[in-house]
C-alpha cells in the first residue's frame, strides 16, 4: 500500500493559498505534500493590473490577513496593484513549480518563495528574472533551474494544469486552495475553514487519522 499523501490544489495568484501557506508548513511535517498548479489566471484568464483588479483582490486580501495573520506587504498592495504593465499569469510560477520539482523535490519550496515575492515583496512572479532569484533564493542552481524551467513551459506546464482541473472534478473541490487527503486507497477533501485560523490543528488532525 503507498505512502499517505496530501494534494495541495492551490495557484500561486490565489491569496487563499497564500493564507493557507502555515498549513501546508505544518503539514509538511507529518505527511508528504504533493502541489497540483491549478492555473486560475493562465491562458485567457491572464490579467493586466488595473484599478478594478486592485479594488476587487484587495477586498479578499484584507479578510485573509484578518483571518489568518498572513502579512500582505506595502509592496504588494501600493506598489504591485498599481503597476498597470504588470501581468498576472499563474502559468509561469506554475511551471517554475515543476522545475524546482523535477531537479530537487523543491517545488512546495519555490511556491512558498514566490508567495512571499508576491504578497510581501509586490515582485513580477510571472517573469522569468524572479522566477530565477527565487530559485536561487532557496539554494537552486540558477543554470540547472534555468534549464529546467525551459523544459516545463509550453505542453508539460498546459499538461499538469488540466490533470489539476481534472483531479478537482474528481474529488468535487472547487476552488483554491483544496487539500485532499489520500490514504488508504481513499481520497477525502478537506474542509479548511477548520484549520485556517489555527494551522496547528492540522498536523493534530492528520496525526489522529493516519495512525494505525
Amino acid at each position: 500500500m503507498s505512502a499517505p499523501v496530501l494534494h495541495y490544489l492551490y495557484d500561486p495568484l490565489c491569496g487563499w493559498c497564500y493564507g493557507a501557506a502555515p498549513l501546508v508548513a505544518a503539514a509538511r511535517g507529518i505527511v508528504a505534500v504533493r502541489p497540483h498548479g491549478g492555473g486560475m489566471m493562465s491562458g485567457s484568464g491572464r490579467q493586466q493590473v488595473t484599478p478594478q483588479l486592485r479594488d476587487y483582490v484587495m477586498q479578499h486580501d484584507r479578510r485573509i490577513a484578518a483571518l489568518t495573520g498572513q502579512f500582505f506587504g506595502d509592496a504588494y498592495f501600493d506598489d504591485l496593484l498599481r503597476d498597470s504593465a504588470a501581468v498576472f499569469d499563474s502559468e509561469p510560477p506554475i511551471a517554475a513549480m515543476l522545475a524546482a520539482e523535477r531537479l530537487a523535490g523543491r517545488g512546495l519550496d519555490l511556491v512558498e518563495r514566490l508567495q512571499v515575492a508576491h504578497y510581501v515583496e509586490g515582485r513580477r512572479i510571472a517573469e522569468t528574472s524572479t522566477l530565477l532569484a527565487a530559485a536561487v533564493a532557496i539554494g537552486l542552481d540558477p543554470d540547472a533551474f534555468a534549464g529546467a524551467l525551459a523544459e516545463q513551459r509550453g505542453e508539460p506546464v498546459h499538461r499538469h494544469i488540466r490533470e489539476t482541473r481534472h483531479f478537482m472534478s474528481q474529488v468535487g473541490a472547487d476552488g483554491f486552495p483544496s487539500f485532499v487527503l489520500e490514504s488508504g486507497g481513499t481520497r477525502r477533501l478537506l474542509d479548511l475553514s477548520a484549520f485556517l485560523e489555527c494551522p496547528g490543528a492540522l498536523p493534530d488532525w492528520l496525526r489522529s487519522t493516519l495512525s494505525p
